[in-house]
């Protein structure tokens, strides 16, 4: 059956301002685009568009989408403005919750405090017996009491694992706080195994694509494999979810404690609905958490150049087990130093013809780095939604020296880097609209000022190509994926107005109405 949408501008994001009067689709392909006389006759079903605006399936290139699950069903910690608010919170939640269970809180972030203070672990222990554990905004930085500690194995002898860093206040007591590599004893003492497990898993999933599709994605790149107990728990879960209720487009990201692991188990994916992406790899950690690797010391603390969590030899190591599968690795990149770490290591073993690197962030970077980049097959994954989240606290952070490569997306597409967009879910709001906002305009709705950095702000065009085009390029697909053209699948995103007109606020208030993957409306609003 052929199906013709018409009747609403249509924007083929090929070209700056291309639009077409109509698309006639077969089955999950685009067969033809033109104007509506041209196409008419040859569909069989007419789908008036009514006004609302096509584009090609917007994308999140980078996120983790049962953390962005699991964050609408826990405790959210995002809004709190105060150790106390975050305590209040904690009180309230431990109220009912069983004694058997853990409490988990999302999204704290002392940056948003006045007085920059984190709750201790004496007043959490006050609340709870049972453990309590609270993930920072960034998911590089836990704060739990002395019960989650003790689950996992730490107490007043333990010592800071290779890459990360157990917490202690002056007097050199535990304080609660887990940084980086620390953070994985407590993950691994979650328990995480059994039916009613991997049923809690499919429950966050459900939850979590029900709400991307609301907001126009038609998918996502997703890194989960190795959070949850043994691969095949999230793997199982993706494979009920996305085969049995959603029509979503999912590309897994494999983390390199587990991809040797899954490329020998010569797994079958059901794509090109669950697809296998690249190995992914932590370099370092937060500007959040001063975890960020940087070749400089920290402006705020001249002690503290942050943390790389390999070594030169230990990251290339795994790099060159990504390219004996003939793979390429997703790495998260925060600072300078690691952006260097990693530049290094895939200059001396590059990926093979045909595919790209990708480059997670780049939050951090130098000259010398960004000329580097351009002789690499890389993508940029960029996340403009760090822009406001980070301002204007960051700039202690990193100095009025580094802030001219610092959250460069512009500087990096003048280059002729590739760049994808997302937001790092749950980090950032899963909302593609608020991330276009913030490649626009940098900085937050209720700021009255011409931006951070206002330099480096991407037009509407380049900002909702990078969410469209350029996420297809993160995974080789902008073949077939990205644009509204014929031969190119038929995924697209449909919101009540125009992005292109009005300011960019006016941008912000529209909705997704309808998403459609593989020619199928798996979101209507109505």
């Amino acid at each position: 059956m052929k199906e013709l949408w018409y009747g609403g501008p249509i924007y083929t994001m090929a070209r700056e301002n291309e639009r077409v009067d109509a698309v006639l689709v077969e089955n999950d392909k685009i067969i033809d685009v033109g104007t509506l006389e041209k196409l008419k006759s040859q569909a069989d079903t007419l789908l008036d568009l009514k006004g609302s605006a096509m584009y090609p399936g917007f994308v999140d290139s980078h996120l983790h989408i049962l953390f962005h699950g699991e964050k609408l069903i826990r405790l959210d910690l995002s809004n709190a403005a105060s150790a106390e608010e975050i305590l209040a919170l904690v009180r309230e939640a431990a109220r009912n919750m069983p004694a058997d269970k853990w409490l988990f809180g999302e999204g704290w972030n002392e940056n948003n405090f006045a007085d920059k203070r984190i709750p201790t672990i004496q007043e959490l222990d006050a609340i709870r017996t049972a453990p309590i554990l609270l993930t920072r905004v960034c998911h590089h930085v836990f704060l739990g009491n002395t019960a989650a500690l003790l689950a996992g194995g730490i107490d007043e002898y333990s010592k800071s694992p290779a890459g990360g860093k157990i917490g202690r206040d002056a007097q050199g007591k535990l304080n609660g706080l887990l940084y980086e590599q620390a953070t994985s004893l407590l993950m691994n003492a979650i328990p995480r195994e059994g039916e009613a497990y991997i049923q809690d898993l499919v429950d966050a999933l459900n939850r979590s694509i029900d709400n991307m599709l609301a907001k126009g994605l038609t998918g996502g790149h997703s890194e989960d494999m190795s959070y949850f107990g043994k691969y095949t728990n999230p793997l199982t879960a993706y494979e009920r979810v996305i085969g049995e209720k959603h029509h979503f487009r999912v590309n897994l990201l494999r983390h390199h404690t587990v991809f040797k692991e899954m490329m020998e188990a010569n797994l079958s994916f059901d794509e090109p609905f669950i697809e296998p992406g690249a190995m992914k790899i932590f370099a370092d950690g937060s500007l959040g958490g001063a975890t960020a690797a940087l070749i400089e010391p920290y402006t705020d603390d001249s002690s503290n150049k942050g943390l790389l969590i390999h070594s030169q030899k230990q990251l290339e190591e795994l790099v060159q087990l990504a390219r004996s599968y003939n793979e390429a690795i997703a790495v998260h990149i925060i600072g300078d130093a690691a952006a260097e770490q990693v530049i290094n290591a895939i200059e001396k073993y590059p990926v093979s013809s045909g595919k790209r690197d990708r480059l997670i962030h780049c939050c951090v970077l130098t000259e010398e780095l960004m000329e580097r980049m351009t002789k690499l097959s890389v993508v940029v994954d960029i996340q403009p939604a760090f822009v406001p989240s980070d301002f204007p606290w960051v700039i202690d952070r990193l100095g009025e020296n580094r802030l001219e490569y610092a959250y460069a997306w512009k500087k990096l597409l003048d280059r002729g880097i590739m760049c994808s967009a997302g937001t790092d879910a749950p980090i950032e709001d899963v909302n593609p609209l608020a991330s276009i906002y913030a490649a626009v305009e940098r900085k937050k709705t209720s700021e009255k000022h011409d931006g951070y950095l206002p330099e480096e702000k991407l037009t509407r065009f380049k900002a909702i190509r990078a969410y469209t085009y350029g996420s297809a390029q993160a995974i080789g697909k902008e073949e077939e994926r990205g644009l509204i053209l014929p031969g190119y699948d038929a995924d697209f995103s449909i919101f009540d107005r125009d992005l292109f007109e009005g300011t960019s606020e006016d941008m912000l208030k529209a909705q997704a109405v309808k998403t459609v993957v593989a020619g199928r409306v798996v979101f209507d609003r109505e």
